[in-house]
């Protein structure tokens, strides 16, 4: 008898846009699941600003930057020219996929921490520093500053700048809310605390905490498994690895 797939006829949203979920997307299918795909965060960079410009006036007086998303990688590298690029501080990263869209830039990454949560990238980072060093870190409006506060008790100098906005896109909120009500999804994914909040302010606008009671709940990360936890959910599956994969994969073996 052939085995069925875990995820089988079985409905699973997908938080990213169209540009971001294709991977995810298939992922999904290979496990026997139908993607539904519903961004529940979408970034728009911020308007250039005097803060920004005198950073980057400045940016060879930094001795690292920090990057920690792929959108942030992004949106710095598009206030910056070719010839800038070329004299960049040292690069430090969380996670596999921020360093290859580095490198994709034609730079070099010159620290990874083990883990990819802020908490052990601080731990780990503090060997390659010293007391006085300057520190840039250009994040999101929604970012948590764990790292920054950290790194300054070890006495360096981190200067912040908010180089993008996150938000909820309004077709989003109306597509999710239309699916919920019709209980066509089953399992929830969701990738960080940001993709949580945005679907339980659709959740709470349109009553619909009975509709998300049946379904099963999987995340990536510690951060959002205690922001799914403080809104009341159960979480089915959260793997140690932080990569969508491995989460697709604790689903199919909870469900197994």
């Amino acid at each position: 008898m052939i085995k069925p797939s875990p995820l089988l006829d079985k409905k699973v949203l997908v938080p990213r846009g169209k540009k971001q979920a294709k991977s995810f997307s298939q992922l999904v299918e290979t496990f026997g699941g139908i993607p539904i795909e519903i961004p529940l965060i979408a970034f728009r960079p911020i308007q250039p600003n005097d803060e920004l410009a005198a950073i980057f006036n400045n940016i060879k007086s930094y001795s690292w930057i920090i990057f920690t998303s792929n959108t942030t990688v992004d949106t710095f590298f598009s206030f910056l020219s070719k010839d800038e690029i070329s004299h960049l501080p040292k690069i430090a990263v969380i996670g596999e996929r921020t360093q290859k869209v580095v490198k994709e830039k034609g730079v070099e990454v010159s620290f990874l921490p083990s883990g990819y949560v802020a908490e052990t990238f601080a731990k780990e980072f503090v060997s390659f520093i010293k007391e006085g060093d300057k520190i840039f870190i250009p994040k999101g409006n929604l970012a948590r500053d764990v790292i920054a506060e950290e790194l300054r008790r070890f006495g360096t100098i981190v200067d912040e700048a908010i180089v993008y906005e996150t938000y909820l896109p309004e077709e989003s909120r109306l597509k999710l809310a239309d699916l919920l009500k019709r209980n066509e999804l089953d399992i929830l994914m969701f990738t960080s605390p940001s993709t949580v909040d945005h679907f339980m302010a659709v959740v709470e606008e349109n009553h619909l905490r009975d509709q998300i009671k049946e379904c099963m709940v999987a995340c990536i990360g510690p951060v959002t498994k205690e922001k799914l936890k403080s809104y009341g959910l159960l979480v089915h599956a959260s793997p140690k690895v932080y990569t969508v994969e491995a989460m697709i994969k604790s689903m199919a073996e909870y469900i197994n």
